[in-house]
């Protein structure tokens, strides 16, 4: 699935800033020293970074490609069926090591990303209380959670459905019962396309 997921080959001085844990305007600095090679969008100021200049310069610089997504992936989990949360999160924090948290609905949820930060959101279709493609666009929106992967999490969608569930921003689509190895693995194809 992730394999037509396009790869963010081009990034703004604000996401190389994150990925780097650094102010933007360090960026622009590297950027305007010639150090970190990139371009600008003619008739504006805004600069654009290639990823493979930015992997080349942080290579030279030697700071950790992992910063790509830095520190432990996390994991916010938002669904409110009880035991399959307790599952997968007991799962993704002992197996595969992630931080995870879980929110039961939208706004909570919200706030939970905003602090959060999560690499990966899985995210319920079916929630009562929230409009799942609607917290999806939200993320794709918020210049905070820009390199954050949204997975659809349902047991009722056909394949047609989890075609559009991509066009309309998730990254990726799980159907339940799924096999935890299966999650770990969509986590992982996530994560992967940012690189």
């Amino acid at each position: 699935m992730s394999s037509t997921t396009k790869v963010k080959d081009v990034l703004t001085t604000g996401e190389v800033a994150k990925i780097c844990s650094v102010a933007p305007r360090t960026v622009s600095k590297w950027f305007d020293s010639g150090a970190l090679h990139g371009y600008r969008i003619p008739g504006s100021k805004d600069r654009r970074i290639p990823l493979n200049q930015l992997i080349r310069f942080m290579k030279q610089h030697g700071m950790p490609l992992n910063g790509l997504m830095t520190g432990a992936t996390r994991v916010l989990i938002v669904d409110d069926e009880q035991d399959v949360v307790e599952v997968l999160e007991k799962i993704l924090e002992d197996e595969a090591k992630y931080e995870v948290e879980v929110c039961k609905g939208g706004f909570e949820a919200g706030v939970s990303a905003e602090k959060f930060r999560p690499h990966v959101i899985l995210l319920d279709m079916h929630l009562q209380t929230i409009d799942a493609r609607e917290v999806c666009k939200q993320v794709k929106n918020s210049a905070d959670l820009q390199l954050t992967k949204v997975i659809a999490l349902s047991e009722k969608l056909t394949d047609d459905d989890a075609k559009q569930l991509q066009s309309s921003g998730f990254d990726g689509f799980l159907r339940k019962p799924f096999h935890v190895k299966q999650v770990i693995e969509s986590i992982e194809d996530a994560m992967a396309v940012v690189y």
